[in-house]
């Protein structure tokens, strides 16, 4: 291994030349012995550390002999910075985020606020050249995990397979009543109306077949803490179900119950995603914990207070 220094930028950056074959990481390790692995982690994760000129943030990205490695004296590079967008992992190929609630998955309008947009403008910044690239959605007032993909190629990878590629994908959600089974499927066929509402049927309506497992993880009188598992992804798909179920997601103004809203907000949350990565085909699989507001022993002492408050 050798330093070099070539470039105006010095100054802000450490070169060093490789010399044998070896995983990202380990190499910084034995190599950058003024770094800890957490100060090296947060490196990568920063965008601070380039191979040959590009960024990457792989800690198993395999390096070569001859191969030129960048390190940033900086603390870290700015990164995606967004109240409803937290970056969850990225490489060359693909971005994994996790969305808040109140901002769609792409643009429905010029001003619309969108998670797309908000990729974009982090890529911009970080000087990458490349956009995001929908490849599935969640719902405005759906949380939880998504990804895109970096360039064209990659997107139409995921889109045609799809079924394949994702092998785990669930949800939590909050529903209004007490669910009775502690397990269950719920098939019908989803179809749009003229006014984009989702109708449900048991028999074929010329819709499109839906499957939903579930499994209650908690429940009360008035609410049930459900995780689904999805078979098929159809639009709305957990929300119908839920309200064919007779207990609709919780927060729900379009398939359930308005009035009920104790934490003002549609609780369902995307926590698991599990899929081949498109590239590489190497297993990924992603978890985001369960929203603390999600809770039914906090969620049934909110509802006591307001219900108090409102009395008197």
């Amino acid at each position: 291994m050798k330093r070099y220094s070539n470039d105006a930028q010095a100054s802000d950056w450490r070169h060093y030349e490789v010399d044998e074959e070896s995983p990202l990481l380990e190499w910084l390790l034995k190599t950058v012995h003024t770094e800890s692995r957490t100060k090296l982690k947060a490196t990568l994760k920063g965008r601070g550390i380039r191979v040959n000129g590009k960024n990457v943030t792989q800690f198993d990205y395999t390096l070569h002999p001859g191969d030129r490695v960048s390190v940033s004296r900086r603390k870290k590079e700015e990164g995606l910075k967004s109240r409803y967008v937290s970056l969850v992992y990225e490489d060359q190929w693909i971005v994994v985020v996790n969305k808040e609630t109140g901002i769609l998955s792409m643009a429905a309008g010029h001003s619309s606020l969108n998670v797309k947009t908000v990729l974009d403008e982090y890529f911009r910044r970080t000087r990458q050249k490349c956009t995001a690239h929908v490849v599935h959605r969640l719902d405005r007032d759906t949380s939880g995990l998504m990804i895109y993909a970096k360039d064209k190629d990659t997107e139409m990878a995921l889109e045609a397979d799809w079924h394949n590629i994702v092998y785990d994908r669930r949800y939590v959600a909050v529903l209004d009543g007490e669910v009775k089974d502690d397990e269950g499927t719920v098939t019908s066929w989803l179809k749009d109306n003229k006014a984009y509402f989702t109708y449900s049927s048991p028999v074929d309506n010329g819709g499109k077949l839906a499957i939903t497992h579930f499994h209650v993880l908690d429940r009360t009188a008035d609410h049930s803490l459900v995780e689904f598992k999805l078979e098929t992804g159809r639009k709305n798909q957990i929300r119908v179900h839920a309200a064919d179920m007779g207990h609709p997601v919780t927060g729900d103004v379009k398939y359930g119950i308005p009035a009920d809203d104790p934490i003002h907000r549609l609780c369902l949350h995307a926590f698991k995603l599990c899929f081949f990565h498109p590239v590489t085909h190497r297993r990924m699989e992603f978890e985001t914990p369960l929203p603390p507001s999600f809770r039914l022993s906090a969620l049934e002492r909110r509802e006591r207070k307001e219900n108090i408050y409102h009395e008197h």
